[in-house]
């Protein structure tokens, strides 16, 4: 995270029991609020797999302890969505009850499970055959830069009048970092790049982030990457996730792209956040009878 470290003031937490590290919590502190780290797709408490339920209640309990200790009132986490977890593991989800956690924001996002037949709609069938008509060429590159400049950068700026989240200089980076967690494909006509995608692995989940396509040429490019995605590159993972379709905090839909999601089959998973009093941790101390 420390590459973006000049937006945000970090205070990410390590929680230990007899010096052995337990858990983890990426985060930044806003005033008097912590947050889950805002630089961050996901969040939420990293716990290892072999973590039981009064081992993760005393891990929230010791976290807000120290939280109050240090004059921060709120605590706001954002949930790992359940398809990244890699075992069953809704222990915050009751203990969020028991500390009256508030419901503040809920972002929807779409994937698709692998092991499960995925169907596509008849314009996306009839699009990806229209690219494999003509030839597209699909591939994995390691240089980033010209899918970023010639289409991605473009499309936003007209589109929506921004720019991506990461500049290249920063993908570059992070794909340098980790090159076995983050890979970028692209659909070419030739020697033109016609669409491309961007890719974070997990173990379990394959997650798509910055989709975009040449504007205005009608070829099936970016249905032919997602396709080659789903069916070739990560056949062999629980799922693919395509993200939010989300403004305005939660409470609104982008319905263009939630249907162009739905269209090849993904259903809806939902992003969790919840605000909680610090001083709350007492009512920790009364669940076990």
């Amino acid at each position: 995270m420390e590459y973006h470290q000049d937006r945000f003031d970090d205070f990410s937490l390590l929680i230990f029991k007899k010096n052995k590290l337990i858990a983890l919590l990426p985060a930044n502190k806003q005033g008097n609020t912590l947050c889950s780290h805002q630089g961050l797709s996901y969040g939420g408490l990293i716990l290892p797999s072999k973590s039981n339920f009064e081992n993760v209640l005393e891990v929230m309990k010791s976290i807000l302890i120290f939280l109050s200790k240090n004059k921060i009132e709120k605590l706001k986490i954002k949930q790992l969505p359940k398809i990244y977890n890699q075992k069953t593991s809704d222990e915050l989800d009751y203990l969020f009850f028991i500390l009256r956690a508030e419901s503040f924001r809920r972002d929807l996002s779409m994937a698709i499970k692998l092991e499960e037949v995925v169907s596509y709609s008849k314009l996306r069938r009839r699009e990806i055959k229209k690219a494999e008509n003509l030839g597209l060429r699909f591939t994995e590159s390691d240089n980033m830069s010209l899918f970023w400049n010639s289409i991605l950068i473009p499309n936003l700026k007209g589109q929506h009048g921004v720019s991506p989240v990461h500049s290249i200089e920063e993908m570059t980076l992070l794909k340098d970092r980790f090159p076995n967690y983050i890979k970028q494909f692209s659909v070419f006509d030739g020697e033109e790049i016609l669409a491309g995608c961007i890719v974070f692995e997990t173990k379990t989940v394959a997650h798509l982030q910055y989709i975009s396509t040449r504007r205005n040429i009608k070829m099936g490019a970016l249905d032919y990457l997602i396709h080659m995605l789903i069916t070739t590159i990560y056949r062999d993972k629980a799922y693919i996730d395509f993200g939010i379709s989300n403004e305005n905090q939660g409470r609104n839909i982008n319905l263009g792209l939630l249907n162009w999601k739905q269209s090849f089959g993904a259903s809806s998973v939902v992003h969790d956040f919840y605000e909680i009093e610090v001083a709350n941790y007492k009512l920790l101390k009364e669940v076990f009878i």
